[in-house]
C-alpha cells in the first residue's frame, strides 16, 4: 500500500518549536525522528508519542525538517490528529487533537 504524500498526523508550530528544542538539548540521535502510534486497542487505545529510528513498515514523512514516523498499522487512528504542545497552569507537555472533532 502506498501513502503517497498522505501526512496522518500534523504537527503545530508550538510541537514543532519544543521538538526541536527536546532534540537538540538531549541530544537525540540524527537518524531518529518523531515516532507517533497507538498504544493498547479499542476503546483503552491511546495515542503515543516518542523518539525513535524509522523501522520497516514505517510511513515516514517531514514536517518542517522532523522526520516522523508512523507504523502504517497505526495510520488509520492516527489521520486528521495533530500534535500540539500546551503549556499552562496544570503543566505542559504534548496533547493530540482532532481538528475536524472541534469544529462540530
Amino acid at each position: 500500500m502506498m501513502f503517497g504524500d498522505i501526512q496522518p498526523v500534523t504537527l503545530s508550530v508550538r510541537a514543532i518549536e519544543e521538538i526541536k528544542k527536546i532534540m537538540r538539548t538531549k541530544n537525540i540521535p540524527e537518524d531518529y525522528g518523531l515516532r507517533v502510534g497507538v498504544k493498547g486497542g479499542g476503546c483503552g487505545a491511546s495515542l503515543i508519542i516518542g523518539f525513535d529510528k524509522q523501522r520497516s513498515g514505517d510511513h515516514t514523512y517531514q514536517i518542517n525538517e522532523i522526520s516522523v514516523h508512523v507504523d502504517k498499522k497505526h495510520t488509520m487512528y492516527l489521520i486528521g490528529k495533530e500534535v500540539d504542545f500546551y503549556e499552562g497552569e496544570n503543566g505542559r507537555g504534548f496533547v493530540f487533537i482532532d481538528p475536524k472533532a472541534n469544529a462540530s
